[in-house]
């Protein structure tokens, strides 16, 4: 009996191909690293004056190339870096809570949201009276405030209406993004022609203004609200199984949301605050990671925060040093490289 069931039943399970995505998961995400650290090097020793590494770790570099490479691009590369990867990370976080390919961070109106608030700083900010030891914080805090009423709002009326549902998420977000863009389109309306400029290259994503006194605290908020995302990689692969079956294999969901949601909502918030809204990184760069490593949110979410990361250090890199010493915007470089690949998908996945 065994002779005859046994061993076909064996050789059939040999047989049994393991799908190369999940070969190659970890190699996957230790090669992202690999990259990410290119990248940041890459990043370093690059802009309109040229700086060599190996001078500066062997103490001949000069002044002025230790001073531009440790207060400006050291402080503006980390902040790119962690802007990427908190844009991706709550962009796959989000379209595995959604079970929508099309969530993004900004799907839920925390980028609008921070988008308004800089706004309302940056036209009517002039007027008032603010302390020069403020000046600097001024539109970051408006933008961080604007993105924790958009969340507070969003928490409260999905909670006492929708039960957080996921319907009432997405429906909440789509009338926030309108309000706010309501709002904003009425500042520039409002604003005199140094306002409208400064307001418009904000708007289009910019690394420019990172220094060490903005850059850290943004960092470490951001880091403090990737670790809840990060430690529910479980729980959003059983939630793929749908919201009954999750629940009865132990996922409290309605926890799962209002975590995600809020986690998302300060990674991204802190981010946008600093830089303005970067376009595509929270849409695109899950797909890639997932076409690549698979699905499974527990390489999925770091791999998307590496990726992420990687991508938008390049970004900002290519932004600042294409048409030196003049800066492009980056959302402008972001979404040339997005929407392209976007198509791709799309094409990709045509029926057959």
């Amino acid at each position: 009996m065994d002779a005859v069931f046994g061993r076909p039943v064996a050789r059939a399970r040999n047989r049994v191909a393991v799908p190369r995505q999940i070969r190659y998961r970890t190699p996957a995400v230790v090669a992202l690293a690999m990259a990410l650290a290119v990248a940041g090097v890459l990043a370093l020793a690059s802009g309109a004056i040229p700086v060599s590494l190996v001078d500066l770790f062997g103490n001949a570099a000069n002044e002025l190339h230790r001073a531009v490479l440790l207060e400006i691009r050291a402080p503006r590369v980390l902040l790119a870096g962690c802007v990427g990867a908190a844009l991706a990370l709550s962009g796959a976080a989000l379209q595995g809570l959604f079970r929508n390919p099309l969530a993004d961070p900004g799907l839920i109106g925390v980028s609008s949201g921070a988008a308004l608030g800089a706004s309302v700083m940056i036209v009517l900010g002039g007027g008032m009276a603010i302390a020069s030891v403020l000046a600097p914080y001024i539109v970051p805090l408006a933008a961080i405030a604007g993105a924790l009423l958009v969340t507070w709002f969003l928490y409260l009326f999905s909670t006492r209406y929708g039960q957080f549902s996921i319907v009432t998420i997405v429906l909440v977000g789509i009338a926030t993004n309108a309000l706010a863009g309501v709002g904003i389109g009425v500042l520039q309306y409002l604003s005199d022609d140094a306002g409208l400029r400064t307001l418009t290259f904000w708007m289009m994503g910019s690394f420019g203004r990172a220094t060490w006194p903005t850059t850290t605290p943004a960092v470490f908020l951001m880091l403090a609200a990737a670790v809840p995302i990060l430690i529910v990689a479980r729980s959003l692969d059983l939630l793929q199984l749908g919201e009954a079956e999750a629940w009865y294999m132990g996922v409290d969901v309605r926890r799962l949301k209002r975590g995600v949601v809020l986690s998302s909502a300060a990674a991204v918030g802190a981010g946008v605050a600093l830089v303005g809204i970067v376009g595509f990184v929270g849409l695109v760069v899950p797909h890639l990671v997932r076409l690549a490593i698979g699905a499974g949110h527990r390489h999925l979410l770091p791999g998307a925060a590496l990726l992420g990361a990687t991508l938008t250090i390049l970004a900002d890199t290519l932004a600042r040093t294409a048409a030196s010493p003049a800066e492009i915007p980056v959302s402008l470089v972001t979404s040339a490289l997005g929407a392209p690949f976007f198509l791709w998908l799309i094409a990709r996945e045509r029926p057959r």
